[in-house]
């Protein structure tokens, strides 16, 4: 059964992205704050924007970027973010944005098969950009800062030609016309999928403009709203979510390089954030750090949280503490990436949903082994079909094919349930555990145990006991002064709410999850973790 939004489809508009943005706009904003940055204040008005990245595009044009070259964008958020950002897109490029965190040799990966020719990067991501653009075909970078020929913090230059953001803005050059179409790939985000190796993702021009509409109820967004980009810009989350809608609505968008705590709450409260958009991780540390009481957060009406599973507990948590309305979204990559999320007018949904279908989404949830779509509130694989679907994974037509049906359902390897009309994620499909028959969501048990007041954060993994079986296994971080939470401590108190089976068995205390900078648990790196530690164990008992 095809399940439909019981919003109208959106009317979306044949032009580019950034015609779509900043094409018809009103001089009344032409002095409104565009984007800022949290600490110093600097940044752009929308007029301010607008013209830079004119420039922008003019100054690439004159370097021989034209249609359907891609750039790289490897850099942190900051108010040069989206000037780079839509000035590629206005000369006709295609952005791959980097996360700011890759290694020299991840970051080569990503530009070599995307085939990217420029490379944008700040400052201080340098000396990792120089090596990763000199093993690849990229031709020259741009510099959000100083740039070959000025005088580095460590006084070298680079093997590639180096122009920084000022040179490449001083150009009298017009700003060229690429003829962008709406069919044309806008960006090429790097995604994992449901399995294997990062692949890009091809989003076209229509697929995100069609988003932005999608989005529109998850949350009140207009121009005297003002909007925390503290999650990273080169993730689709933040890159739709934040930056493409924020200023598409006119707000005013406060860029924040890196999270840290203490930062964050002055930054709500100095720029008067009314709509935050954090991950589960941040939910946490708003829920039980004693630093939010140091702060007047009144100003924050509307909390959405996305890129991983968000528990009711914590959700309902956090907004009774804050007074704020608490939404949770639910997309991918591969979808724009918004496919569900709470809609701000809608306090019957609970938040531990990712709530109902948004505008033109059309979804079926289907037995994994059967393909057969299940029975209203049966548990199955969510797949979903829209206008913001990509066009599929660059170079990889396998892949497309595994991921994309031939109805243009995206397979999301999500297994959800459906309640009325509300959609509710049980677990990855490739993460549940299987213990003896029951299938075990880690996502419930990691619930729990942030239910448990000493434990700050958790996740849970599937492990083979000595019998053969798996078992869940949860790595655990401590909350300050809580030292002496034991491992027995942790086990018997989550079997206090749990069923016999779903129990954890195994414990380990961290000092930190391993998480992607959107807040998803990287449950990959618990994984391999425990398979070297079963391999130094096998290495210790071999005989010699």
């Amino acid at each position: 059964m095809i399940v439909r939004s019981a919003y109208p489809d959106p009317v979306v508009p044949d032009v580019s992205l950034t015609e779509f943005l900043f094409g018809d706009l009103d001089p009344a904003d032409a002095d409104r704050p565009a984007v800022l940055d949290a600490a110093t204040g600097r940044g752009y008005t929308y007029g301010e924007l607008v013209a830079v990245i004119g420039r922008v595009a003019a100054g690439l044009a004159e370097r021989g970027v034209g249609p359907g070259d891609v750039v790289g964008l490897y850099a942190p958020n900051s108010p040069e973010y989206p000037v780079a950002f839509y000035g590629v897109l206005a000369a006709g490029g295609v952005v791959s944005p980097a996360n700011a965190m890759y290694t020299a040799r991840e970051l080569a990966h990503q530009l070599r098969d995307s085939a990217a020719t420029v490379l944008v990067t700040s400052e201080q991501g340098l000396p990792c950009a120089r090596e990763a653009a000199a093993a690849s075909g990229v031709r020259f970078l741009v510099v959000l800062g100083r740039a070959e020929g000025s005088t580095g913090t460590d006084g070298s230059t680079g093997p590639l030609p180096e122009v920084a953001l000022d040179e490449l803005t001083a150009t009298t050059a017009p700003a060229p016309d690429p003829g962008t179409g709406p069919g044309d790939l806008a960006v090429l985000p790097y995604s994992s999928g449901t399995t294997g190796l990062p692949k890009g993702v091809m989003l076209t021009h229509r697929n995100v403009v069609a988003n932005l509409f999608q989005m529109r109820p998850l949350g009140r967004v207009g121009p005297d709203s003002a909007l925390l980009a503290v999650l990273p810009l080169s993730h689709i989350y933040a890159m739709t979510g934040i930056m493409n809608s924020g200023l598409w609505l006119r707000a005013r968008v406060v860029t924040m390089g890196r999270f840290e705590l203490a930062g964050f709450l002055s930054a709500i409260e100095r720029h008067r954030i009314d709509h935050l958009y954090i991950a589960p991780p941040i939910a946490v540390a708003l829920a039980k750090s004693p630093l939010v009481d140091e702060h007047d957060l009144r100003s924050v009406a509307i909390i959405c949280s996305a890129a991983a599973p968000l528990d009711a507990d914590l959700g309902r948590a956090v907004a009774a503490r804050l007074d704020a309305a608490m939404l949770q979204g639910y997309g991918l990559t591969e979808s724009s990436p918004c496919t569900h999320g709470i809609p701000q007018d809608r306090p019957d949904v609970d938040v531990g949903s990712i709530g109902v279908l948004m505008a033109g989404v059309e979804a079926r949830v289907v037995d994994p082994g059967t393909g057969e779509d299940v029975a209203p509130g049966e548990r199955g694989e969510l797949w979903c079909r829209g206008p913001n679907i990509m066009r599929g994974y660059l170079n990889n037509p396998g892949a497309t094919a595994a991921a994309v049906d031939e109805d243009g359902f995206l397979h999301t390897g999500d297994l959800v349930e459906l309640r009325g009309d509300v959609f509710h994620v049980v677990d990855r499909l490739k993460e549940l555990i299987k213990y003896k028959g029951y299938q075990i969501a880690p996502a419930e048990l990691e619930a729990v145990l942030l239910g448990i007041d000493a434990v700050a954060d958790a996740a849970v993994i599937g492990v083979v006991d000595g019998l053969g079986d798996e078992v869940p296994k949860a790595f655990v971080v401590r909350r300050d002064g809580h030292g002496d939470l034991g491992a027995d401590e942790v086990m018997a108190l989550v079997a206090q709410r749990v069923a016999p089976y779903k129990k954890v068995r195994r414990v380990e205390f961290l000092d930190a999850i391993p998480k992607s900078p959107s807040g998803k648990i990287l449950r990959k790196a618990l994984r391999d973790r425990e398979r070297e530690r079963d391999r130094e164990r096998a290495a210790a008992v071999a005989p010699a």
